[in-house]
């Protein structure tokens, strides 16, 4: 090129053309990972929904359709809160394969176990401990039909890897659309923000969001201490995370403690009166303006196209509370709980509800 001419157009600095060549990366190499994972999961999730419930009703052509849309929206709503910055782009790559694969000779020991159970209708076969007085009613049971529930460190080092395997690869992608509404609210506030996440089980949820808000200080409650401990085996001594054992029908946290709340997965295995109580005891801890965001199964109401396999998976699995928690829209219950604004947007076969406290 000579002195005197004109540098192209089209030539983009360094600083600008690495993101868009990773960007260009990631809607080839993202999708393919995904829908690889579908694949390979789901043939052998479908099979195991027929051992467990051999007379369930199929799901039509239409409903099928439809979750491949809904799939693939998943996929491309992922791909945009990477672009928008709403979390990391490794996020999109965590998917820990080969540690679930390690844990996959355990779970396939327990198998007979696991059909029996199922089969007999066997809800209460659980550790001595579960009739201490520790646990509410509702809690002592083989939600899924998994061995000890919720009650031993077996449940607790097998159950990131057997919701992968149910949800083919999409759980922790369901769970990241919880994570926008509240890095918005960072930068609003501009400052870190206390998070207390309930229910949070292992902490996968936790890991996710601590990735996108190193800053924040969080802060983790379940009523299983075998989750407990499980969730604490994944944070360094160095991370501020700080979990406990508690009730979240009522909390041990004084009002307007924290900023954000979150749930994950928990509301639809809860009576409809105690998600009530749990919501309020949520308003409660949360500052005013706080922010409420909730994480679970799709509904009917926002989800009637896949009504057939949204009521189909409590007869493979033990969810005793799932068929109410259908019908009992999340946005209502959180208005009737004294929050404000609620959206709600389906993600496949989970949906996500964020909501406000609004007096003091």
């Amino acid at each position: 090129m000579s002195a005197g001419q004109p540098v192209s157009s089209t030539a983009l600095p360094l600083g600008e053309w690495l993101p868009q060549l990773s960007e260009t990366i990631d809607r080839l190499a993202y999708p393919t990972q995904q829908r690889g994972l579908a694949l390979s999961l789901g043939v052998g999730g479908r099979l195991w929904s027929q051992l467990l419930a051999p007379r369930q009703k199929r799901p039509d052509l239409d409903a099928i359709r439809e979750l491949g849309e809904r799939f693939e929206a998943l996929l491309a709503a992922d791909l945009a809160n990477v672009r928008a910055g709403a979390y990391p782009r490794e996020l999109l790559y965590q998917f820990p394969l080969l540690e679930y694969l390690s844990k996959l000779p355990e779970a396939l020991v327990d198998v007979p176990r696991f059909l029996f159970r199922s089969w007999a209708g066997n809800h209460a076969d659980l550790p001595a401990a579960s009739d201490s007085g520790l646990y509410p009613d509702y809690y002592r049971r083989n939600f899924h039909w998994q061995t000890d529930g919720w009650l031993s460190s077996r449940s607790a080092r097998l159950y990131d890897a057997s919701v992968e395997f149910l949800f083919g690869g999409t759980a922790d992608v369901m769970r990241r659309m919880a994570i926008p509404p509240i890095t918005e609210l960072a930068r609003q506030r501009r400052r870190p923000l206390r998070i207390l996440d309930i229910g949070c089980g292992t902490g996968r949820f936790l890991r996710q969001l601590s990735r996108a808000l190193p800053d924040a200080r969080f802060y983790g409650l379940d009523l299983s201490r075998h989750y407990i401990s499980e969730a604490r085996s994944h944070f360094s001594a160095e991370e501020d995370v700080s979990l406990v054992v508690e009730n979240a029908e009522s909390m041990p946290f004084g009002s307007s403690t924290f900023d954000v709340v979150t749930s994950v997965f928990m509301f639809h295995e809860l009576p409809k009166p105690v998600r009530r109580k749990v919501a309020r005891e949520a308003r409660r801890v949360l500052a005013k303006g706080g922010l409420f965001v909730v994480c679970d199964s799709a509904q009917l109401s926002d989800s009637a196209a896949i009504a057939d396999v949204l009521n189909g998976f409590p007869e493979s699995y033990h969810e005793p509370f799932y068929r109410g928690y259908l019908r009992d829209d999340l946005a209502t219950v959180l208005e009737e709980c004294g929050f404000a604004a609620p959206s709600s947007a389906p993600h496949l076969v989970s949906k996500v509800v964020a909501a406000t406290k609004r007096g003091r």
